[in-house]
């Protein structure tokens, strides 16, 4: 079954793409999170997107990584369809779960990246994803994670309506201090040891994890 929202944005034709950049950019800065990334994170030779999608973020890691190699992953059938780049010889989408993959290649991805997925998985499917990321991460890998944390302000209300009606999912935020709670059970206490906020809304909160550095 076609989301609603590609039905919407397939509807404006060669202009879709731009449509979906200028769409997304009302709630989060990608070009924010890829710059704080790179500063965090230098130069993967493996990377891994679990929850990629049609390929924004990937276009980012492509750009700031220029010598990785980019697996991009998602449960939905459109995985990629609008990735543009000049690197697209050094990543390869495929339609597949975590886990599935984690069984072929485990501990094989220096930097694993999870950006606005958690909140369209399952509560109780959460800490399982999380297991199988880091089944697939390197010994000494980084996983970063974004999300939305909730709040009363309107454009939380908005992010809600768009997320839950536009892709059909029934959408489920948690807070910064119930993910942060979360990934420390999955990959130990003092595993996150960067946190920030991501442009142009508070809501948006980004941890670096690495487990290496859990007690």
């Amino acid at each position: 079954m076609i989301r609603p929202g590609v039905l919407v944005r397939r509807s404006f034709g060669r202009y879709e793409r731009q449509v979906a950049e200028t769409y997304r950019r009302l709630f989060v800065d990608l070009d924010d999170l890829a710059e704080r990334m790179a500063g965090w994170v230098s130069e993967p030779h493996r990377i891994l997107e679990i929850g990629c999608g049609e390929g924004a973020m990937t276009e980012r890691l492509a750009r700031i990584y220029e010598g990785a190699m980019i697996t991009a992953i998602d449960i939905t059938p459109d995985v990629g369809r609008l990735f543009r780049s000049d690197a697209a010889h050094r990543v390869t989408f495929l339609h597949e779960t975590a886990d599935a993959l984690a069984d072929r290649e485990p501990a094989s991805f220096d930097l694993i990246v999870l950006c606005d997925v958690m909140h369209h998985v399952l509560p109780l499917a959460r800490q399982g994803l999380l297991y199988a990321a880091r089944r697939l991460l390197a010994p000494d890998g980084n996983l970063l994670f974004k999300d939305w944390s909730p709040s009363a302000a309107p454009i939380h209300w908005l992010c809600f309506m768009a997320d839950r009606y536009i892709t059909g999912d029934k959408v489920r935020y948690a807070t910064v201090e119930k993910t942060r709670t979360l990934l420390s059970d999955v990959f130990g206490y003092g595993a996150v040891h960067v946190e920030s906020r991501i442009r142009p809304w508070s809501n948006n909160y980004v941890f670096l994890v690495h487990p290496g550095l859990s007690n």
